[in-house]
């Protein structure tokens, strides 16, 4: 039986004003996530830091190498002395909150100026760079926006890839604070509109569920105007405000994984990215100690990456050798598994698994995310899948290789 035309069109036009609602809230994935967020005082801030942390990164590396291999292979080895050579650091922040401390308006005021003037020439090998700086919280509000103010005029404007890390987030307000905020000091220093964008840093249960049951963590990427690029986990206040003790605070405890996938769901096709939390262990001490302390943040990074959380903090240098190891790892074995069934899949020959389009387009993501940080080249990839060029699997995904 036929629906009567006014039916039809109602529905329909219903219809259209949904989809159109779900494109404007999640518009899809953003490609260009950087495997890290490498954290430094704003007091250390120098364009030096890069090159000393990949020196002392390449230093650990060569005495731990036997450790390394058994790791993740020499292949992976090989791939990370490069890496920690050429480009050590992807993302930098200069931190002005809890890893600098309340030093003084003077010193503050100079250390900001000095950090965007060295976040102003860092090298294009940083792609992405900015700040911490303290919460919008009523005693630290004032300071944190001095600071940001600051760092500006460091850097004469707003640096290439620019952005400013909130944290002490527990309400969906703070987003549409920090938005006016962004708005309030392009408008004041004449800087070009919706140049600031800002990550918000989760470390709060209130940020995730609040007092009448909803998630803010949602409606913080809502209300930030397109303006957030990112959620960060703050793995120990997290912690500490769930009660968990000091012992077993870390990235793998159950209250850090409820919280990261929240975030997860929250941030699902909106094109912001989920970066986990850190680990306050560092390999220092005794070569027992050092081997232990590469071991455990191995395993770490390669449990987020598991879950899907592809970009992490790294607190010191040797944190680089075992996040691009473990990264090159994930991804190399991710090809042995995706490229065979992208082939199978292009050419239309099925297998023991059907792959549907969605799992294409997962594939495909998989191995561009590999590509993009360095874990094999085009030329890999083609070897195992012919047809899986550089453009097919962007158009994978996208979703635009006509279905089975």
């Amino acid at each position: 039986m036929t629906l009567p035309p006014e039916t039809w069109n109602g529905i329909e036009s219903r219809l259209q004003a949904v989809d159109s609602e779900l494109l404007r809230l999640y518009p899809g994935d953003r490609p260009g996530q950087p495997v890290h967020t490498a954290y430094a005082s704003g007091a250390d801030a120098s364009i030096d830091l890069p090159a000393q942390w990949g020196a002392a990164a390449l230093e650990l590396a060569a005495e731990q190498r036997d450790l390394l291999v058994e790791l993740a292979g020499e292949d992976a080895v090989e791939r990370v002395l490069r890496t920690l050579s050429e480009r050590p650091i992807q993302d930098l922040r200069f931190d002005f909150e809890d890893g600098y401390g309340t030093r003084g308006d003077e010193t503050e005021d100079r250390d900001a100026l000095r950090a965007g003037a060295v976040l102003e020439a860092l090298p294009s090998q940083v792609s992405s760079r900015g700040i911490r700086m303290k919460g919008l919280t009523t005693p630290e509000w004032a300071r944190a926006v001095r600071t940001l103010e600051k760092v500006l005029e460091g850097a004469g404007g707003v640096s290439e890839g620019f952005v400013f890390t909130v944290p002490k987030i527990r309400h969906a307000e703070q987003a549409d604070l920090t938005v006016q905020l962004c708005e309030a000091l392009e408008s004041a220093h004449g800087l070009a509109a919706g140049s600031l964008r800002f990550e918000l840093q989760i470390e709060s249960p209130q940020a995730i569920i609040a007092a009448d049951g909803t998630a803010p963590v949602a409606q913080l990427i809502q209300r930030s105007a397109g303006r957030c690029t990112g959620l960060h986990y703050g793995t120990y206040d997290y912690s500490a405000a769930c009660g968990i003790a000091p012992k077993f605070q870390s990235l793998e405890h159950p209250v850090a994984d409820h919280a990261k996938a929240v975030m997860q769901a929250a941030a699902a096709t909106t094109g912001v990215w989920v970066c986990d939390g850190s680990t306050q262990v560092l390999p220092i001490g005794t070569d027992a100690e050092v081997r232990a302390a590469v071991s455990r943040h191995f395993r770490l990074v390669t449990r987020s990456l598991e879950r899907g959380y592809y970009q992490g903090w790294d607190m010191g240098a040797g944190h680089l050798v075992t996040r691009w190891l473990a990264t090159f790892a994930f991804f190399r074995e991710g090809l042995g598994i995706a490229a065979p069934r992208i082939g199978r899949y292009l050419d239309r020959q099925g297998g023991a698994v059907m792959d549907e389009p969605a799992t294409a387009q997962a594939l495909a993501t998989v191995v561009l995310r590999g590509l993009a940080c360095g874990a094999f080249e085009p030329a890999e990839v083609t070897a195992i899948a012919p047809k899986a060029t550089v453009e097919v699997l962007h158009q994978l995904r996208e979703r635009k290789i006509p279905a089975l």
